[in-house]
C-alpha cells in the first residue's frame, strides 16, 4: 500500500474523543494506527455481505 495522501477529518463528543484516547493508550498504538484498521475492516465485512462499497 502507497504513502496516504488523503485526509478525513470529523467532530466527536468529548466522550467518544475519550474512548477513542483511552483505547489507544492502553492498546498502545495511534489514534490513526487504530482508525485505518476499523476502516479496513469495514471493507472486509463489505466483501462478505456483498455490500457495495470498494473492499480494500
Amino acid at each position: 500500500m502507497g504513502k496516504p495522501t488523503n485526509f478525513i477529518t470529523f467532530r466527536v463528543n468529548d466522550q467518544e474523543k475519550d474512548i477513542l484516547r483511552t483505547y489507544c493508550e492502553r492498546q498502545g498504538r495511534t489514534q490513526t494506527d487504530v482508525l485505518r484498521e476499523l476502516i479496513r475492516n469495514l471493507g472486509k465485512e463489505n466483501s462478505k455481505t456483498g455490500v457495495g462499497l470498494p473492499s480494500l
